[in-house]
C-alpha cells in the first residue's frame, strides 16, 4: 500500500510526487520529506495533472492524497520560486495565486472522484488548505494544521478564506487565521476539519480501508453527490433543489443506479462497476 511511498512508482523527473494505481485507487504521495513536503510549482502541476487524469479515467474510482516523512505539506516552497526577470507590476501577485495555489485547490474540489487526505504530519498554509479541500480527511494523532500566513504578514491564499468558514464557521475561521496557532489533530477533529484521528501507525490502513470502500461504490453517484454538496453553500434553496433533481436525472441513466435498485428488490448486495 503506497501511503509510505515504497510501493509507488515515479516517472523520471517525478520522484517528488509518487503515484500508483491500486484496486481502483489513485495514490498521490508528496515525496520531499527533507523539507516537510513544501510544495514546488512542478509538484503542484504534477498533482493537478494526476487529479485531472483521475477524473477522466474510468479505472480510477477514488483518490488518496498523502505524503512521506514527518510532514504532510509545510506550504509553498518559497525557495523554489523563480525570481522575476523584471520589476513586479500590479497584477503579478494575483496572477501567480490564481494560476498557482488556486488551481491546485480547485483541482481537488473539481475532481470527479472522491479524494481522501491522509495527513501524516504538519499541514501548514497551502498544505492545510490542500487537506481541507479534500472530501474526507484522516489524520495521524501527531498531525498539526497551521494557518501560517499571518505569521509572515500575509493574507491567506489558496482558497483558505473560502474553505474554512464553510467548514467551521466565520468566528472559528477568523480565530485560526488571525492567530496562526498550530491546531492539533484531535482539536481539528472536534471542530469538524478532520473526519477521523488515529495513531500514526494506523493511518495507512485506515486510508486504504476508506479508499477501498469508495472504490467499490457507485462512482457517478458519488461524483454527483460531491458536486451537490460543494455547491450547496453557494446556492439558494431553489437552485440547490433544481441541481439535486438534475443530478438524480443524470444518475438514473447509469448502470450502477439500476444495479442499486435491482439489488434491493432482489435482496442481495449490490455490485457497482463505476458507471
Amino acid at each position: 500500500m503506497p501511503v509510505s511511498g515504497e510501493a509507488a512508482e515515479a516517472a523520471p523527473g517525478d520522484a517528488a510526487v509518487l503515484h500508483s494505481l491500486d484496486g481502483g485507487v489513485s495514490w498521490i504521495t508528496l515525496n520531499r520529506p527533507e523539507v516537510m513536503n513544501a510544495v514546488t510549482p512542478d509538484q503542484r502541476e504534477r498533482i493537478i495533472a494526476l487529479l485531472a487524469e483521475a477524473s477522466a479515467d474510468p479505472a480510477v474510482r477514488a483518490v488518496v492524497l498523502t505524503a512521506t516523512g514527518r510532514g504532510f505539506c509545510a506550504g509553498a516552497d518559497l525557495r523554489s520560486a523563480r525570481a522575476p526577470d523584471r520589476g513586479r507590476v500590479p497584477g503579478d501577485v494575483a496572477r501567480t495565486i490564481r494560476l498557482g495555489a488556486q488551481r491546485l485547490i480547485a483541482a481537488v474540489l473539481d475532481c470527479e472522484k472522491p479524494v481522501i487526505a491522509a495527513v501524516n504530519g504538519t499541514a501548514a498554509g497551502i498544505g492545510a488548505h490542500l487537506a481541507f479541500a479534500c472530501d474526507l480527511v484522516l489524520a495521524a494523532d501527531t498531525a498539526k494544521f497551521v494557518e501560517v500566513f499571518v505569521r509572515r504578514g500575509l493574507v491567506p491564499d489558496g482558497g483558505g478564506a473560502y474553505l474554512l468558514p464553510r467548514l467551521v464557521g466565520p468566528q472559528r475561521a477568523k480565530e485560526l487565521m488571525f492567530f496562526g496557532d498550530a491546531l492539533g489533530a484531535a482539536d481539528a477533529e472536534r471542530l469538524g476539519l478532520v473526519n477521523r484521528t488515529v495513531p500514526g501507525g494506523e493511518l495507512a490502513a485506515l486510508a486504504e480501508e476508506w479508499a477501498a470502500r469508495l472504490a467499490a461504490g457507485p462512482t457517478r453517484a458519488l461524483a454527483l453527490t460531491k458536486q451537490l454538496v460543494n455547491a450547496s453553500l453557494d446556492d439558494d434553496r431553489a437552485a440547490a433543489f433544481a441541481a439535486e433533481a438534475a443530478a438524480q436525472e443524470i444518475n438514473m441513466t447509469t448502470r450502477d443506479a439500476n444495479e442499486g435498485v435491482a439489488s434491493f428488490v432482489e435482496r442481495r448486495p449490490p455490485e457497482y462497476r463505476g458507471h
